[in-house]
């Protein structure tokens, strides 16, 4: 199988220097890319900017921005089985980049923001007899919730729930929710023996079905 894997944070600039980002480390969807060309499938890893080195053997898109990561991704998943969605997506960018650098005036700078596009339910609408699975980072007492209203937004087969303690961490603690909305499983421990749990739930729920 050949599987899409997105990673990392993106970045939208405000001008030639500043940009609106994330602390995303990438650790997580690194760590699934390992995990799944270690059970002897293909890895296709699109990653914003990250300070990691993709494992050996996988094939890698270096993006920055929402957009670059939009169109990568429409243009490899057609060949891919499945994509499981980590990447820490820039929701928002500046209506407006500006040319050089924006120097101090001495008053206040209103930024204007509008979305930027939404890859993973763009996926969504086209995934056909192909699986997806995202991620959902929530903080509230509403995360449950938050996640399911984001599997079904974005025609997900599962969708994982971790919270803001996973960014820049090397640890990680997922809980999938499946299509149903019901919480199936938990896992915690390194990002590497995560990756690993969940590459397996995905081979035994979501893959063998389509086989």
């Amino acid at each position: 199988m050949r599987i899409l894997i997105t990673a990392g944070p993106t970045r939208e600039y405000l001008d030639d220097v500043r940009y609106l980002s994330n602390a995303s480390s990438g650790r997580m969807g690194y760590a699934i890319a390992e995990a799944v060309l270690a059970a002897g499938h293909e890895a296709v890893l699109v990653s914003g900017p990250v300070s990691l080195t993709p494992s050996l053997g996988c094939e890698v898109h270096q993006v920055e921005t929402t957009e670059e990561l939009h169109t990568v991704c429409n243009r490899l998943f057609v060949g891919c089985q499945g994509v499981i969605a980590t990447a820490a997506v820039c929701d928002y960018r500046p209506r407006e980049r500006f040319q050089g650098k924006l120097a101090k005036t001495g008053v206040s700078l209103e930024l204007e923001l509008v979305e930027t596009a939404d890859v993973l339910a763009d996926l969504g609408q086209q995934k056909g007899p192909r699986w997806i699975v995202g991620f959902a980072l929530e903080s509230d007492e509403f995360a449950h919730i938050n996640a399911l209203r984001k599997l079904k937004q974005k025609n997900c087969d599962a969708i994982v729930l971790n919270r803001p303690t996973a960014i820049g961490s090397t640890d990680n603690q997922i809980e999938i929710i499946n299509q149903s909305g019901q919480s199936v499983v938990k896992y915690s421990g390194t990002k590497s023996d995560v990756a690993r749990e969940l590459w397996q739930w995905i081979e035994n729920h979501l893959v063998e079905p389509l086989a």
